[in-house]
């Protein structure tokens, strides 16, 4: 019994001390000093030893210009603890009073105090780093490394030198804190990151690519390597990046994850010819079966997108002669699927597309394999204009995987199958659910087909316009390109000045721009851009422009002209980044 209410005691007490220090944390917040000061007064005397709250006193004091009574605090705290940091506590006290002199004083006397025990630095130079006098600090971890060298604080250091705006001394003790300590490299990659992608200085990124190169030149050990290739990578340069991995690779050979992954970047970011150096380096020196696999499916997806008619025959003779050397099983299932698509989407041959997928799914697959051949078949069965049966296996999708990355992506499937069939309430009922999906790219999909569905229901409740651009859109799907122009072109002429009109530009645009007709996209973009200022498409539409001025014509003024349109107009664009990328890469900044 006495035990419980001893309990109820101590759980009384530190209710009512949370609820105090809440109290007082309020008035501090407010700026409510006087008030503030008396409560944390009396939590000091519960806890005597609270540093925290022992410092709200001090900060209440100063903020009350009651100067004498700070100092009297700290002068008692220091006498009975005798803490290194409190002399620091002096000297700001005397500095907020503008006496100089002794606030110098009481800071070289915390300096003094590491040499008797050089543990003192931690809160010494912690005091003089929240008091943001980093010179102090600076001098109070070389005062401690000068007396023993085994002291590091190169992290501590590297952070004081960013913040005093010596971004070259930064980087060097930074990377001495990686070669020195490398499992504390990811902390160290986080906060180069952050300067990397600071907008204000550039030349930074140019700095610490210098500093690496040297680091390569004259130190021998890979780590080097590894962090140019780190840096590359960062500012999205594969093929720089896989000069350094190559480099790695020869001398580890067990490295060769390294190149994979390196090859996973190239190709998510569409780097095609850089993509295609790694998968062949892969394909040449591994025995690994699954790589092999990855590798070829990658190599024949790319020469599939930059293939014309003429090239058909040669690609699924390919895909017939990697199925023979691979074997069909559920090993080569991303192969088989590769070429149903192919022969569905490109040759016209749906049927026998979907012959190799019923095929697939008799072989023995693990349920996410079984997902991958469905959707495959689903996306075949809509590409024929078989709705219900695409929506049938979809759903199912849906049902098995439903906390899945395929589940979700069937999802959006199924609604943009809804939508092309013009049922657009049941389309935005499924779309809502997916605008807060875990995969962003399925969310951004999701968010601009409901908000296409959405904004022109709005505008036209008989969705008359909606329903002819759904059509065109369908036609895109089906890989009709001049069809589905000729309907887009039709929605333009029949409903301009529409809210479905700037839209339909972009897709005309974009459609011109994938048959290499690229001075006819150009000229839709621009319609956008000169006579829709408030159109939530005009940064795509800027920025889409400066990629077919800069990738396709050569024209890199005009490249950099528009990507600066969509940093100075468009901040919230998803194409911010990216298109900040490119202006700085024209503007030569790259190059420093």
């Amino acid at each position: 019994m006495q035990k419980i209410i001893l309990f109820l005691v101590f759980l009384y007490s530190t209710i009512v001390l949370s609820q105090n220090d809440q109290l007082a944390q309020n008035y501090y917040d407010r700026g409510e000093f006087e008030k503030a000061l008396l409560s944390y007064e009396e939590l000091l005397k519960v806890q005597q030893g609270n540093s925290i709250y022992f410092q709200r006193i001090i900060d209440c004091h100063q903020q009350l210009l009651q100067f004498d009574k700070a100092e009297k605090a700290i002068q008692e705290r220091l006498d009975k603890y005798r803490m290194a940091s409190m002399y620091v506590e002096l000297g700001y006290n005397f500095q907020l009073q503008k006496n100089q002199v002794k606030a110098e004083l009481n800071y070289k006397e915390a300096i003094e105090k590491i040499k008797e025990n050089t543990s003192n630095v931690y809160s010494v130079a912690g005091a003089f780093e929240k008091k943001v006098l980093l010179d102090y600090a600076l001098q109070s971890y070389q005062l401690a490394i000068s007396i023993d060298p085994r002291n590091k604080f190169n992290y501590q250091m590297a952070l004081l030198y960013g913040q005093m705006g010596k971004p070259d001394l930064m980087i060097e003790k930074y990377l001495e804190e990686m070669y020195e300590n490398p499992q504390n490299s990811v902390m160290v990659q986080n906060q180069l990151s952050r300067f990397m992608n600071e907008d204000a200085d550039e030349s930074f990124n140019a700095m610490l690519r210098k500093a690496l190169l040297v680091q390569v030149q004259k130190n021998q050990d890979i780590f080097w390597n590894q962090m140019l290739s780190w840096f590359f990578v960062q500012q999205k340069e594969y093929g720089k990046a896989f000069i350094q991995e190559k480099a790695i690779y020869k001398r580890e050979p067990e490295s060769f994850s390294n190149i994979v992954n390196l090859a996973e970047l190239a190709i998510e970011e569409n780097e095609n010819e850089v993509a295609s150096e790694i998968l062949t380096f892969i394909l040449e020196n591994t025995q690994d079966l699954d790589l092999q696999i990855y590798a070829h499916h990658y190599l024949i997806s790319i020469r599939i997108s930059k293939a014309k008619n003429t090239d058909y025959a040669a690609i699924n003779a390919e895909f017939e002669n990697l199925l023979k050397q691979y074997g069909v099983n559920p090993y080569t299932l991303s192969l088989q699927r590769l070429q149903a698509e192919f022969l569905a989407f490109k040759m016209k041959m749906p049927d026998t597309g979907k012959a190799i997928l019923q095929k697939a799914m008799e072989l023995p697959l693990n349920k996410f394999q079984v997902a991958e051949a469905k959707m495959e078949l689903a996306d075949i069965l809509l590409y024929e204009e078989k709705f219900n049966q695409a929506l049938l296996y979809y759903t199912q999708i849906e049902e098995d995987l439903k906390n899945d990355v395929l589940g979700h992506e069937a999802s959006l499937k199924a609604a943009k199958t809804s939508y092309y069939k013009a049922d657009f309430n049941w389309a935005l009922t499924q779309l809502k659910v997916l605008k807060s999906a875990s995969t962003q790219l399925i969310a951004n999909d999701a968010l601009e087909l409901f908000l296409l569905i959405n904004d022109n229901t709005v505008a036209d409740s008989t969705q008359i316009a909606l329903k002819k651009f759904a059509k065109a859109d369908f036609l895109l799907y089906q890989n009709k390109n001049q069809e589905a122009l000729v309907q887009f072109q039709q929605i333009v002429k029949e409903h301009k000045g529409d809210v479905i009109e700037d839209v339909t530009l972009l897709r005309i645009g974009k459609t011109y721009g994938q048959l290499a007709d690229f001075t006819t996209a150009l000229s839709f973009y621009q319609q956008i851009i000169d006579n829709f200022p408030e159109s939530i498409y005009r940064d795509e539409a800027l920025f889409f422009s400066a990629e077919l001025y800069n990738k396709q014509l050569n024209q890199p003024e005009k490249a950099k002209t528009l990507y600066e349109a969509v940093l100075f107009n468009h901040q919230d664009s998803i194409y911010y980044v990216e298109a900040r990328k490119k202006f700085r890469q024209l503007r030569g900044d790259s190059n420093l």
